[in-house]
């Protein structure tokens, strides 16, 4: 005996929930939590990189003019 269709409608409660969950898939190893880029332009302490580069970057330049005079 062939089933009659019936409208997504007029289902009960559970039958509703089956067929939802039936056609339901999966997000293929995505997480669907919204991600936000961090803003590049805002201190960040927790950078090891911060403050390092210019004394680096002065000391060698100070060393070079040394060598030159």
């Amino acid at each position: 005996m062939k089933q009659k269709h019936i409208p997504i409608s007029k289902m009960s409660k559970r039958k509703r929930r089956e067929y939802y969950a039936a056609r339901r898939g999966d997000w293929g190893g995505v997480n669907p939590v919204t991600r936000k880029t961090p803003n590049l332009k805002a201190y960040n302490r927790k950078n090891p990189n911060n403050g390092e580069s210019t004394s680096r970057c002065s000391d060698f330049l100070f060393g070079v003019k040394i060598i030159v005079v």
